[in-house]
C-alpha cells in the first residue's frame, strides 16, 4: 500500500508542474491580450473542463457547505489570477511569480500550524527550506529594489491563492470537481459582470485563443491536483509543495523566452530538490 505522505508529495508537485506552466501561458497571453480578457476566457476554458472531469468521473452532487467552500475558494483564486497575471504582463515573471507563491505558502503554514499542530520537525525544515527555494528562484535575493508596482501584484496575487488553498482544504471528502467547477462559475459571473460594468472587455485575438485555453486546462488541472494533495495530508504539506510552481514558470521562460537562470537561482533548485526529501522523511 502506498505511503499517504508519498501521494501528497505526488499530487502536491503535480499541482505544481501545471500551475507553474498555465500562468507561463496565461503570463505570455497578457502580455499581447488584456489580462482580465486572459483571465475571464481562461477561466470558463477550465471550469468546463472541471465540469466535463466531473461528468466523466460521475462524481455525486456536492453538499451546500462544499459549495461554498468552492465558491469562497474561486474568488480567492480568481483575485490571485487577475494580480498574477497582470504582474506576469506588466513586471518580471522570475520576480513576481516567486514572491507570490511564498506569500501562497506562507498564509496556510500559519492556519495549519492553528488547525492541525505542529507537523515532524524534519518536514517543518523542509517548508523552509522550500519557501527560501521559491525565493531564490526570482533570482532577486535581498539586494535588487522591487517596484512598488511588482511587490502589489504579488503580495494580492499571493494572498489570492493562499485564500483558495485554505477554503477548498475545507470541501468535504467525495467532492473534487463539481466544487471546483462552481469556484470558477461564481468568480468568472463576479469578474464578467464587473468588467462589462466598466466597459473594459477586450476580445482576444484569435491567435491567442489556443495559448488562453491551454492556461485554462492546466490552472484547472493544478486545481484538482491540490485538492488531492490536501485531503491525502496536511495542508501545510501541500500548499508548500503546490507554491513550487514558479520552478516550472522560471524554465518554461529560460527554455522559451530565453530568460537566463542565474546561479542563485539554480541553487533554489538545489534547495527546493533538499526540502522535498526533508518532507518527505
Amino acid at each position: 500500500m502506498v505511503n499517504p505522505e508519498v501521494m501528497v508529495v505526488f499530487w502536491g508537485l503535480a499541482s505544481a508542474l501545471t500551475w507553474g506552466a498555465g500562468d507561463f501561458s496565461g503570463g505570455v497571453a497578457a502580455k499581447r491580450t488584456a489580462v482580465t480578457s486572459v483571465v475571464i476566457v481562461s477561466q470558463i476554458v477550465g471550469g468546463l473542463f472541471l465540469a466535463l472531469l466531473a461528468l466523466l468521473f460521475r462524481e455525486a452532487l456536492p453538499s451546500p457547505t462544499s459549495l461554498l467552500m468552492g465558491v469562497l475558494a474561486g474568488i480567492g483564486g480568481v483575485i490571485g489570477l487577475l494580480a498574477l497575471y497582470g504582474g506576469l504582463a506588466n513586471g518580471r515573471m522570475g520576480v513576481v511569480a516567486p514572491l507570490a507563491a511564498v506569500i501562497s505558502a506562507a498564509l496556510p503554514v500559519l492556519v495549519s500550524l492553528v488547525t492541525e499542530g505542529l507537523p515532524q520537525v524534519t518536514q517543518l525544515a523542509g517548508f523552509g527550506l522550500a519557501l527560501l527555494a521559491v525565493w531564490l528562484l526570482s533570482g532577486m535575493g535581498w539586494q535588487t529594489a522591487m517596484p512598488r508596482q511588482e511587490l502589489a501584484y504579488a503580495v494580492v496575487a499571493g494572498t489570492g491563492f493562499a485564500l483558495f488553498f485554505i477554503f477548498i482544504d475545507r470541501v468535504e471528502p467525495g467532492s473534487l470537481f463539481w466544487p471546483l467547477a462552481a469556484a470558477r462559475t461564481v468568480s468568472v459571473s463576479l469578474l464578467t459582470i464587473w468588467v462589462m460594468s466598466r466597459g473594459a472587455w477586450v476580445r482576444p485575438l484569435p491567435n491567442q485563443l489556443p495559448l488562453i485555453a491551454l492556461a485554462g486546462v492546466l490552472d484547472a488541472l493544478g486545481n484538482a491536483f491540490f485538492a488531492l494533495a490536501a485531503r491525502l495530508g496536511r495542508l501545510d504539506m501541500a500548499a508548500v509543495l503546490a507554491s513550487l510552481y514558479p520552478g516550472s514558470t522560471v524554465l518554461l521562460a529560460r527554455l522559451i523566452l530565453q530568460e537566463r537562470l542565474t546561479r542563485r537561482q539554480w541553487f533554489g533548485v538545489l534547495l527546493a530538490l533538499a526540502a522535498l526529501v526533508l518532507i518527505t522523511i
